[in-house]
């Protein structure tokens, strides 16, 4: 296998592959929660609480990740004397930033619902938060699936940023491959196919989620 992919070398990515996933899904998960805190904290009546929730998308959104990770794992040694190994640095980073754009992206959902279905949950005999559960983010939750999908393949694309740091996912351990082999167009080509088998599904999932929704809503599907 002297002229493709050496089988150390395939399987040495392979196994990379579940770091990447893992990071991917614990960010993804963890910035689900803090984006649905993010997203009905800029929709309350209470405006210090929606200028605290602007803040906090500005500054994920306002500022590379790249200077984020940085920050954490670099900063806060030489500032704090607090030393983060490298998982828990890109796991709270990539939480952190997820966080704003899913926040950003339900926002936007939410809001996209109609006046008047606000209305009627509001004649309804729901506090606030009930109306959000049963009648609002149920709907948001349709509008919501493509972008918040989109996000995730480009979240999963993104951990490849972690490698700064020496944090060995497929990117890095394409990198340390390519040092060992000196073969980059051989190597990268096959993260880069990695990377399409991981994301691609993704797509495939959103629409059949959609379709499983506007089913059990009665809505049909223009072809």
């Amino acid at each position: 296998m002297s002229g493709g992919v050496s089988a150390f070398t395939f399987l040495y990515l392979l196994e990379a592959v579940p770091w990447t996933l893992l990071l991917s899904f614990v960010a993804f998960l963890g910035g689900g929660v803090v984006g649905l805190l993010i997203a009905v904290m800029r929709i309350v009546p209470s405006r210090p609480v929606r200028w605290l929730a602007t803040g906090y998308i500005e500054l994920f959104q306002g500022t590379p990740v790249l200077m984020q990770l940085f920050i954490v794992y670099y900063g806060a040694a030489v500032l704090f004397d607090i030393h983060i190994d490298a998982w828990s640095a890109v796991v709270l980073v990539f939480t952190c930033y997820s966080g704003a754009f899913l926040g950003e992206i339900w926002r936007g959902a939410i809001q996209a619902i109609p006046r008047a279905q606000w209305e009627a949950a509001a004649c309804l005999p729901l506090s606030f938060r009930k109306q959000l559960w049963y009648v609002i983010l149920p709907q948001a939750a349709r509008i919501s699936i493509p972008p918040t999908v989109g996000f995730g393949v480009q979240l999963i694309k993104g951990t490849s940023i972690a490698a700064i740091i020496g944090f060995v996912e497929l990117t890095r351990a394409g990198q340390l491959m390519t040092n060992a082999t000196f073969k980059p167009m051989i190597v990268y080509p096959t993260v880069a196919a990695f990377y399409f088998l991981i994301c691609w599904p993704l797509s495939l999932l959103a629409e059949t989620l959609e379709r499983r929704i506007d089913a059990n809503l009665g809505i049909k599907r223009r072809l």
